[in-house]
């Protein structure tokens, strides 16, 4: 999945010289968290978020202190550089980045404008959709040799079935460089026929086990 099928391109932005008290109203005004900060070729200069505008303004528990903080231009408590990201690049290889850096959200720049923005909590949903979890579906575990062809081998037991899988993710098997763990979900709120086909194959099941199998 790319970058450009995730982004949200209705945003709001500010140019440097706009003031603390412009950005506190559009940040409330929109319900949002960040505010990329433009400038007249719409080159992304900076970033201000909502924590930055909050430290920023005047303590409500200081009767002496003034409005004049809100006054000061965006540009004296923005964030630069901004790392920003392509919309051609995949979702999977900015979530490091998220998690690298700490950050809560990315512009996404093409030909050195801004195009987009994309957030931490549209991430999320989109891990959300990778996974499967959004639709009704069933979870199985599955423990395998670290071979070549073994994803096609277990998914031809579900195609037996004629059982549709909703998605499928491969997950190393502790420090075992030698084991995989295939994460099947399915679209059936039934799926023992298709976990005892795959334990008359041979497959060791992590989930459902033995114990937790006739509950699910």
């Amino acid at each position: 999945m790319l970058v450009e099928n995730i982004m949200k391109t209705d945003m709001q932005t500010l140019p440097p010289n706009a003031t603390i008290a412009e950005a506190l109203k559009l940040l409330q005004q929109y319900h949002i968290r960040h505010i990329p900060i433009t400038n007249e070729h719409n080159h992304v200069i900076g970033i201000v978020s909502d924590r930055d505008v909050r430290d920023a303004s005047p303590s409500i528990f200081n009767e002496d202190t003034g409005q004049t903080e809100l006054q000061n231009e965006i540009q004296t408590i923005m964030s630069q550089p901004v790392v920003t990201v392509h919309p051609l690049d995949f979702v999977e290889e900015i979530a490091r980045i998220f998690y690298d850096e700490e950050f809560a959200c990315l512009p996404v720049v093409s030909n050195n404008e801004l195009i987009g923005i994309v957030t931490e909590k549209d991430m999320l949903y989109t891990l959300i959709q990778l996974t499967g979890t959004n639709v009704q579906s069933s979870h199985i575990e599955i423990k395998v040799p670290h071979k070549p062809g073994i994803l096609p081998e277990v998914a031809s037991v579900f195609g037996k079935r004629k059982t549709n899988i909703t998605s499928v993710l491969v997950y190393p098997y502790h420090d075992d460089p030698n084991y995989k763990i295939l994460v099947f979900r399915i679209q059936t709120m039934n799926p023992m026929p298709v976990v005892q086909d795959l334990r008359a194959a041979g497959y060791e099941l992590l989930w459902p086990n033995d114990i937790m199998g006739p509950k699910l």
